[in-house]
């Protein structure tokens, strides 16, 4: 009799502990770890991950209803990873397994479909078939080695016919086998252009290829805009694929991805080297097929946003996270983990090279640079020499535009458009205005779940919140004094745009926002229009600031710089330097020069101030000085509580409740309010929040063991939320 075996399962459920399960014999040999089970849980059945199997006393056990994958989705080695991650942001083991797994996972198995696909091969045969059209499909077979037949109907109105027959008469080979949803399967590698390194690129590489395979080495590149950071990734990374190791390249967003992933496939495609992508933007069904081929090693490369960072990839050598500074690295909901945090713990725990870029380094991160923990690379021009674009403030005080935009830029444009040239236009705010108001008595409108104002689209004409997605209608008159004056005040990107159009009629304009590139592939079809000179003006949010590169771009304009310095958030300047710097340099990185316009109220700034001269260093240490004095990262460490619930009264007494309880044992930490959250009531919910804050890991770590204890004491009715070291206080 064989002795009975037990299976350690983390359940996709809100549980912080690992749970024991009876390993049925008929269920052995397809369980294996890094599967996904069917397991009881009380009275329902929910899926759970197998991390290890061990003979042990089933007594008292429940038995594992079913094994749902044929092959593990992660490997073994990648256990302990998904288990620091969990502990470090006190969040559920199975959760984080769950969230790091591409959707279509979670459940029984059969939401994502293996597709199933017939191959062809040439057979070892000197002769020709008989027929035109079968030696036309022979050929086209030999010459690509094997072809599967959705390529072959691309090529050959219904081949069926002709196949069957050439199976028979033993010219072609048919097998059956798994089709890959490639989305870059109709797209050839685009053409390479390597460089010779510039002095800062040798230094940077060299020290870099001395520390590869020597175990787990940070380093941070810092380049200013246009300096080369991605030849680095690229060069680095083929020092590891040379020495049989394996990359993974994250990115902020899915908006980058497109050109990055142009620039590796140009570079690696043509050796046949494997690469993945995973990000949102992609079907559930590549996101799967892609996660599996890298599970099997079938990719050396993997390129992705936020959730990247989980990807199974074995035999690491380089982990790259570009734009490290990127505040959409940290995720907003559910397991709140930050990516650039997980992928120095992930290098550490595989003794891996980590390589941090930036232009505009997150200050925490410089700060660790400067003190030795870790190394320090820094690109301090422009490749080929190019110089970085001139910067001027242009103060709206004194300059009032009559519409969105100032004289002086509007003069720029028109002399960009005269040039045949490209100029990006950044304005952080979707729609058309930021509100509607009432002239006659002030009335605006909310969102009735949110504590917003709606946001007005003037093409479809209807207001929206960008927080739930609730909108409607508004109304002719006012539903307050029954006035006429509604009229919308501020602009988004949409009035932007209607703006541009009746100044430059002859102009090509597009729009780069969440709204206009909701379709799939819309952002790498924007991206790929502009690279074509087939734009002449691009509006957009933030996602216009990060990684793009147009070499026919010599202006940039910024309007409403002042957005972000107002936000109740203590890096606040942080973010408002990073991003004007950023979509700064979009301007002249090819031959022509480039010039910016930023439009202020607060010229004096020094974020600004810094931002126009291209200073890191100089914002770098007046922003320090204020963290130092406050306490704030990088001289303290940050736990954010956030309570939420439909009753305003029960979250307000579960939020003082815990921060009375929290403030009896706090010892070093200061435990801060309970407060309103500045966004106070989110889809419908009301939000408290308690601030815990250290200056030192330690006392933070023991507080987050007595919230262990006291959550259970939390009402029904309120949902608790813990945020390490949060980067959003909203």
């Amino acid at each position: 009799m064989k002795p009975s075996l037990v299976a350690t399962v983390a359940v996709a459920a809100p549980l912080d502990k690992l749970l024991s399960y009876l390993l049925p014999a008929e269920l052995r040999e397809r369980a294996r770890v890094g599967v996904r089970l069917r397991v009881p849980l009380g009275r329902r059945s929910v899926v759970g991950y197998l991390l290890g199997v061990a003979e042990g006393e089933a007594e008292g056990l429940k038995p594992v209803a079913e094994v749902l994958d044929e092959a593990p989705l992660f490997p073994p080695a990648m256990i302990d990873f998904f288990l620091r991650a969990a502990e470090y942001y006190c969040h559920p083991p199975g959760e984080v397994i769950r969230t790091a797994l591409p959707a279509g996972l979670s459940g029984r198995g059969a939401e994502v479909s293996i597709l199933q696909e017939r191959f062809y091969r040439a057979a070892p045969r000197g002769d020709e078939p008989p027929g035109a059209r079968q030696r036309q499909i022979c050929q086209l077979v030999r010459e690509r080695g094997q072809v599967a037949l959705s390529e072959l109907r691309e090529h050959f109105a219904a081949p069926h016919a002709p196949l069957r027959r050439l199976v028979e008469l033993g010219f072609l080979e048919e097998e059956s086998g798994e089709r890959l949803r490639d989305p870059f399967l109709d797209q050839p590698p685009p053409p390479d252009s390597q460089l010779e390194p510039t002095p800062d690129q040798a230094r940077a590489l060299e020290q870099l290829r001395a520390k590869l395979g020597d175990g787990f080495a940070p380093f941070l590149l810092h380049g200013v805009t246009g300096s080369g950071k991605t030849e680095v990734y690229l060069r680095i990374i083929a020092a590891a694929l040379q020495r049989g190791a394996r990359a993974l390249v994250l990115v902020p967003e899915i908006a980058l991805t497109p050109q990055l992933v142009g620039r590796f496939r140009a570079r690696f495609a043509a050796a046949g080297t494997g690469i993945a992508v995973l990000h949102s933007g992609l079907s559930d069904g590549e996101r799967y097929d892609a996660w599996r081929a890298i599970a099997r090693g079938a990719a050396d490369i993997v390129i992705g946003a936020r959730s990247a960072v989980f990807a199974p990839l074995e035999r690491l050598g380089v982990i790259v996270v570009d734009e490290e500074h990127e505040a959409s690295y940290k995720q907003a909901e559910g397991f709140r983990y930050h990516a650039r945090d997980l992928a120095l713990l992930r290098g550490q725990m595989s003794k891996t090279l980590v390589l941090l870029g930036s232009a505009t380094p997150a200050l925490t991160t410089f700060h660790r640079a400067r003190e030795g923990q870790s190394g320090y690379l820094p690109l301090a021009a422009r490749a080929q020499e190019r110089p970085l674009p001139a910067v001027e403030l242009v103060d709206l005080v004194q300059q009032r535009p009559e519409g969105v935009l100032s004289a002086p830029l509007v003069a720029a444009l028109g002399e960009v458009l005269e040039a045949r040239q490209q100029a990006l236009l950044l304005l952080n705010r979707r729609g058309f205005s930021p509100y509607l108001l009432c002239g006659d008595c002030g009335q605006s409108f909310r969102c009735p779940n949110c504590e917003i104002t709606l946001t007005y689209y003037q093409k479809s004409r209807r207001l929206r919140c960008h927080y739930c997605d609730f909108s409607q209608a508004p109304p002719e008159l006012c539903p307050r004094c029954s006035g006429g004056g509604l009229a919308p005040e501020g602009a988004g990107t949409e009035r932007l745009e209607e703006e541009l159009e009746a100044l430059f009629p002859q102009a090509r304009i597009a729009r780069m926002d969440r709204d206009s590139t909701t379709r799939k592939g819309s952002h790498q079809q924007l991206v790929e229009r502009m690279s074509r000179g087939e734009v002449d003006i691009l509006i957009g949010t933030q996602m216009i600031a990060k990684g793009h590169d147009f070499p026919g771009v010599t202006l940039v304009g910024v309007v409403g710089a002042d957005s972000s310095l107002n936000f109740p958030d203590f890096r606040s300047a942080e973010r408002t330097f990073a991003l004007l710097t950023q979509v700064a340099g979009r301007a002249g990185r090819a031959e022509l020069p480039g010039r910016v316009y930023i439009q202020t109220f607060a010229p004096e700034h020094y974020a600004l101030q810094c931002a126009a001269l291209h200073d890191y260093q100089g914002f770098y240490e007046q922003e320090i000085a204020f963290r130092q004095e406050l306490g704030y990262p990088p001289f303290g460490y940050l736990v954010n509580l956030v309570l939420a619930g439909n009753d305003p009264g029960r979250v307000n007494a579960a939020a003082t409740a815990l921060a009375e309880a929290l403030a009896d044992d706090a010892g070093e930490a200061e435990v801060l309010g309970p407060a309103p959250c500045p966004l106070a009531r989110l889809r419908g919910k009301t939000r408290m929040q308690v601030l815990l804050k250290a200056p030192r890991r330690p006392p933070l770590r023991r507080l987050l063991v007595r919230l262990d204890v006291l959550r259970r004491k939390i009402p029904a009715g309120v949902a608790l939320a813990v945020d390490v070291d949060p980067v959003d206080m909203l």
